[in-house]
């Protein structure tokens, strides 16, 4: 195959078929593309003869020249001799001189970036294969991406309509975003004067058209796209004047064109979309490039990139309608896929970014976790590189493949947060298996890494699926938690009150779900506005919840209708949606109306098979964080432990009465199982305050007691400094124990599904009184073993002047099922005037603990002398 004469006239000599194979060979630097990059911008510029008044403008221009240099000379002298002359401190003389250092340093390294970006998008495709490594086109990496240089030619031809378009775009919808996002910040004025986006086009490096699993009235294509324009564009913030130049842009766009219709143009409309947030780079001219500086210039691009990604970044996408006879409904309302639940649990061996006056620093780290254009913000943990947030968000997904989940983790600091790391999970693996839960290795960090769990909803429209979505939040005991999902499209309205002087309004609509608000655009001076934009609310009950409508007038700021729809009546409702109904406004005229569209789908596991086996009880029953709640379980093995020491009794010939107490009270607790059963639909919160409001009764200490007869023992743990493990109180000790020093009660269980520890003290019995003038007041100290440490310590209320103190208090700790097996409780009863006993050591590899059943039973206190 030979090239064409275009090629032979480039000397390019080598077949087509192996440009890939040309990344092989050495490859010219930054310098050389940027060379020719310039060489093509400005052809005009060579072999033009230099005439008579060129050569006199040359010698005026080198004559300003010099004169601007002396005067700079003699400015910044004359600042030394006055900063000496008064005496000040040379701090006001190195600050300025660093700043301008590390800025000038940083505007050379993005220039040369953005250059070397423009020279890509110029150059023709073999030129391309010849760029550093991460500007090389999708279709080297990926043998399902297509070529498509005959796109680029006609975007090439295309642009300047495209250019038009773009300009209506920026003028119309981002300009008032941002003036109102400036306006937070005490920025007003905001503007466009100028708008030239160059004749420089995007480039697209490479389309995959998807051929699977894609509905037959749908195509479905991504495109790789770069944008490195020569873009000139002004603007007024404040009374002062910029500009912003070489405003470039990369990311993947997916293209949906739906639905096909059998009549011309044969697609009824577009939506397009970045899939993830996309790179975005520019650069600030003019009085605001002072600001161009890392720290200073951060809130205007935070905007830029914000109003982007509001635009075209999902959930938000761009559509365009093409036919006439397409109802927007079809286009514009979402369409999630499903729902990501998304838990940060903690974080371990973060850098140290902080620096204290000994030496020893460690970070407030705090992570952001981005889903397209929506994010979420943990709070921030004070001086730790290992910090603990237990931190839950739900975000929609509208593409499962494609999308990402990114996790940045910064270090809070007075001025600019520094990076600790990132880290990036593909939403495709979580929906293929459902749940995820792992460790994942920073990047860009030296050392770190993150523990996040992941769970996949798919969206059901059957009512009966609201149950178990209920009864798994309750028993999350997370409230931000939700169970179904609204979708709202809002057509219409018409007939609307005139403002005030019989003049029309400027409405707009706010709709508020819980504590989420939306708010659709202005329609100026209209009284039957046309909206025709969807939005989706996730709801935590829809037997509860309700859907709030205001339609304001902006002129007057009053409110000229509104409604409430109870979301119940929607469960009522075929599919649990409406479709293109009028509702009949309040505060309006009996003619006032909104026209809309209303869906409810049911938040349902993926896959039902991973639920039953992690969850016996048709939710995550491994909860144990709910094992209060859960009495009816812990019970009913308690039952059957009962019966099984009954039996052993039996065997051993013991005593009668230890047998009949046994069977009393497994025949006890499986009539009040029923009744639990019977009362079923009781609230988690109901549960657990019934339960902690139980005295423990004699009969219920003793049935727990028999259960641990028939567990065999432990021995001792010698290992760390010879302290015994805390031992379970058998039936046959008196009640103040094996040792005389008295028992404590407590409740031990582990929720697989939260990752959380928990323990409940609940009291101790027969504290001895040695002196009835100094009577003890007693309290208790936890800490979580390896590694005893501040974050693991928790302790009881002091209850003064007590012998058999009531404490109930619950304690949580965050750690993982692998990290619970090597670990120990440590537990020490104290009273303030010192150390009542030896800290004792309770084992937390027990099968009951780690399998989320939980421990509740008494323990013997030991004296200090047996630990010496």
């Amino acid at each position: 195959m030979s090239d064409s004469p275009a090629d032979q006239h480039q000397g390019a000599d080598s077949p087509a078929s192996s440009e890939v194979d040309s990344l092989l060979e050495p490859q010219p630097n930054e310098a050389t593309i940027m060379a020719g990059a310039s060489k093509e911008l400005s052809p005009e510029k060579q072999s033009v003869p230099p005439e008579s008044s060129e050569v006199a403008k040359t010698k005026d221009d080198s004559i300003m020249t010099l004169l601007y240099s002396f005067a700079k000379k003699v400015v910044t002298v004359g600042i030394i001799y006055f900063v000496g002359y008064m005496g000040w401190s040379v701090a006001w003389l190195i600050t300025p001189v660093i700043l301008s250092v590390a800025r000038e340093s940083w505007r050379k390294t993005n220039d040369t970036r953005r250059s070397v970006a423009k020279a890509s998008a110029l150059a023709n495709d073999k030129d391309v294969i010849l760029a550093r490594l991460h500007d090389l086109p999708a279709w080297v990496f990926f043998p399902d991406v297509e070529r498509c240089e005959w796109l680029n030619r006609i975007l090439k031809q295309v642009w300047p309509n495209a250019n038009f378009y773009a300009k209506i775009l920026i003028k119309e919808s981002i300009e008032p975003n941002i003036q109102q996002a400036l306006a937070g910040y005490k920025l007003n004025g905001f503007k466009f004067d100028r708008m030239i986006l160059g004749t420089i086009p995007p480039r697209i490096g490479g389309v995959k058209v998807y051929d699977k699993n894609v509905s037959r009235n749908e195509i479905i294509m991504d495109l790789d796209l770069f944008y490195a324009g020569d873009c000139d564009i002004s603007f007024a913030l404040s009374g002062l004047r910029g500009g912003i130049k070489d405003f470039q842009i990369h990311g993947t766009v997916r293209v949906i064109m739906k639905p096909l219709i059998s009549q011309m143009p044969l697609i009824g409309g577009l939506q397009i979309f970045f899939l993830n947030n996309p790179n975005i780079d520019f650069n600030l001219v003019g009085v605001v490039d002072l600001l161009d500086m890392p720290g200073l210039s951060d809130i205007l691009r935070k905007i830029i990139v914000e109003q982007v990604a509001a635009i075209m970044v999902l959930p938000n996408k761009l559509p365009i309608v093409l036919s006439d006879g397409v109802p927007a409904l079809s286009l514009k309302m979402p369409e999630p896929e499903g729902v990501l639940r998304i838990h940060v649990v903690e974080a371990k061996d973060l850098m140290k970014k902080d620096i204290s006056m000994l030496g020893k620093g460690k970070s407030d780290p705090y992570a952001i976790i981005s889903v397209g254009a929506q994010q979420f913000r943990t709070q921030t943990i004070d001086n730790t590189v290992n910090p603990k947030w237990d931190y839950w968000c739900e975000a929609f997904i509208h593409a499962e493949s494609g999308q990402t989940l990114q996790v940045v983790i910064n270090d809070e600091d007075a001025g600019e947060d520094e990076l600790l790391g990132r880290a990036t999970v593909e939403i495709s693996s979580v929906t293929k298996n459902g749940e995820i839960d792992t460790w994942l290795t920073l990047e860009q960090a030296k050392h770190g890494l993150v523990h996040l769990r992941m769970t996949w909803f798919k969206l059901s429209s059957e009512k009966a699926d609201l149950r178990q979505a209920l009864e798994e939040t309750q028993h999350l005991r997370v409230t931000s938690m939700s169970t179904a999902l609204l979708t709202v499209f809002i057509d219409s309205a018409k007939n609307l009150p005139q403002a005030r002087q019989q003049s029309q309004p400027d409405p707009y609509l706010v709709l508020s779900v819980g504590k989420k608000n939306e708010q659709t655009s202005v329609q100026m001076r209209t009284d039957a506005p046309v909206w025709e934009q969807g939005f989706t609310f996730l709801v935590g009950n829809p037997d509860n919840d309700t859907l709030q409508l205001k339609v304001i007038d902006q002129k007057t700021g009053n409110t000229i209708g509104s409604l409430t729809y109870i979301l119940s009546a929607l469960m009522e409702k075929k599919n649990l949606e409406i479709m293109s109904q009028p509702f009949q406004l309040q505060k309006s005229g009996p003619e006032t109306k909104i026209i809309m569209s209303l869906s409810l789908r049911v938040l349902k596991r993926y896959r039902e098979q991973d639920a039953v086996v992690t969850t016996p009880d048709k939710g995550p029953a491994s909860e144990a964080d709910s094992v209060l709640s859960r009495t009816s379980s812990i019970r009913t093995s308690t039952s059957h432990g009962s019966q099984s020491a009954a039996g052993l009794q039996q065997q051993q010939q013991q005593q009668q009465s230890t047998i009949d107490s046994s069977a009393a009270e497994a025949a006890a607790l499986s009539h009040q199982g029923s009744i639990r059963k019977q009362d079923s639909r009781k609230s988690t919160t109901s549960a657990i305050m019934e339960q902690m409001s139980i005295q423990e009764e004699p009969f219920v200490v003793s049935t727990l007691n028999t259960v641990m007869m028939a567990t065999p023992p432990r021995s001792p743990n010698l290992s760390d400094g010879g302290t015994e493990l805390l031992r379970r109180s058998p039936s046959t000790t008196s009640s103040s124990g094996s040792a005389g020093l008295g028992r404590i009660q407590m409740t031990v269980a582990y929720s697989v599904q939260r990752q959380r520890l928990l323990v409940i003290v609940h009291k101790i019995n027969n504290i001895p009184l040695k002196d009835p003038n100094n009577i003890p007041d007693p309290y208790v100290k936890l800490y979580l073993l390896p590694g005893r440490s501040k974050e693991s310590k928790r302790k009881t209320n002091v209850v003064k002047d007590n012998c058999d103190p009531v404490f109930d208090t619950t304690f949580e700790y965050i750690i993982s099922n692998a990290e619970l097996v090597n670990s120990e409780l440590e537990v020490t009863v104290c009273t303030q005037k010192g150390f009542f006993g030896s800290p004792q050591k309770l084992s937390l590899s027990d099968p009951d603990i780690s399998s989320g059943q939980g421990i509740r039973a008494w323990y013997d206190l030991l004296p200090e002398s047996k630990f010496e």
